[in-house]
Formats: C-alpha cells, sequence, structure tokens
C-alpha cells in the first residue's frame, strides 16, 4: 500500500468508520474537509493521468468537488461540476440522470455547453465509486458533447471494477480494518 492510501486508512481509522458498504468519511472528506489530505489525495491520483492528454476534470455536484479541485490543480486544467439544478442563466446543455443510493433519489446531472466542447479529454472523478450512476450519467453527458472521456478516478472504489484509478478499494479497507 503506498504512503497516501495509507495516510487515508489511517484518518479513517482515527476519525470515520466502516460499516459494511458504508464508509463514513464526513469529519474530513465530504462534509468537513482537511485540504493538506485533499491536496494529498489529489497530489496522487493527478500522478496517475500525468502522461495522459486531459483537458478538462468533471465530477458531479457535490460531494467530488473537493477532490476535482485538487486533481485539476495538479493536472493545471480546469474543473467542470456537473449541477443538480439547471441556472435561469444555462442556456444550452448536456443532461442525464443519475440515482443516488445513499441519498435515495434520482437526480438530473446538467453541463453548460459553454464549458464542454466536442474533442475535448474528460477525466471523471468522484469521491466514492459505488454502483456507477453518477459515471453512466457523467458518460452520458461526454457523449452528447462529442467529447472522450480519458479515465476515471475517485478516492474509494466500493466497486468489483479494476479501470478506475482509486486510492483506497473496499476490499483494502476491510482487510486493514479485520486484520
Amino acid at each position: 500500500m503506498n504512503p497516501t492510501a495509507e495516510l487515508l486508512l489511517e484518518r479513517i481509522r482515527q476519525d470515520g468508520a466502516i460499516s459494511g458498504q458504508v464508509i463514513k468519511v464526513d469529519r474530513f472528506l465530504n462534509h468537513m474537509v482537511d485540504p493538506q489530505l485533499i491536496n494529498q489525495l489529489g497530489r496522487e491520483l493527478a500522478d496517475r493521468f500525468s502522461g495522459h492528454q486531459i483537458d478538462k476534470v468533471l465530477t458531479a455536484e457535490s460531494s467530488g468537488i473537493m477532490i476535482a479541485q485538487a486533481i485539476a490543480t495538479h493536472l493545471g486544467v480546469p474543473f467542470i461540476y456537473a449541477k443538480k439544478k439547471r441556472p435561469r442563466t444555462m442556456g444550452h446543455f448536456y443532461a442525464a440522470s443519475s440515482y443516488s443510493f445513499t441519498k435515495e433519489e434520482s437526480t438530473t446531472l446538467y453541463v453548460s455547453q459553454e464549458v464542454l466542447s466536442p474533442g475535448e479529454q474528460v477525466l471523471f472523478v468522484d469521491d466514492f465509486y459505488a454502483v456507477g450512476s453518477t459515471f453512466k450519467a457523467i458518460e452520458q453527458i461526454v457523449e452528447q458533447a462529442g467529447a472522450s472521456l480519458a479515465g476515471a478516478a475517485v478516492i474509494i472504489n466500493k466497486s468489483e471494477r479494476r479501470d478506475i484509478e482509486t486510492v483506497l478499494t473496499l476490499d483494502e479497507l476491510t482487510a486493514s480494518t479485520n486484520g
């Protein structure tokens, strides 16, 4: 396990909790945020894409915003967050539906056509990957824009997918807290 994964694991042990598929990180990642930790996680994930052409980082409002900003900062590119409500100022847009199992609700995600253009290489990022509903919605938005998905990165991957760059998997978390 790399040093960043070890740091995150220690922080979960100290200030979080794991109960089955539920990982409580709201004291340092997605409610109250430790900016130094987010910066280190962002550097770790950005480094994995340093040799790729990335034009924009894209996430969904709201828990992914902090890690998206950190990754985009380290890659030196802008980041976009898909909005859960379309403002009146957003004329032309791309949209796709996403279901949140945590919040038990369906949401439409919106991205203005002004900020995502055909041909751009997009990196999807989020705090967690669980069943992929948000990722599927982002894939649809990227496709609508005529852009390309260059990859995906999350802080914690709770799924069996191994094609997503991640700092920790649920299996690693479970093994390290039970062992």
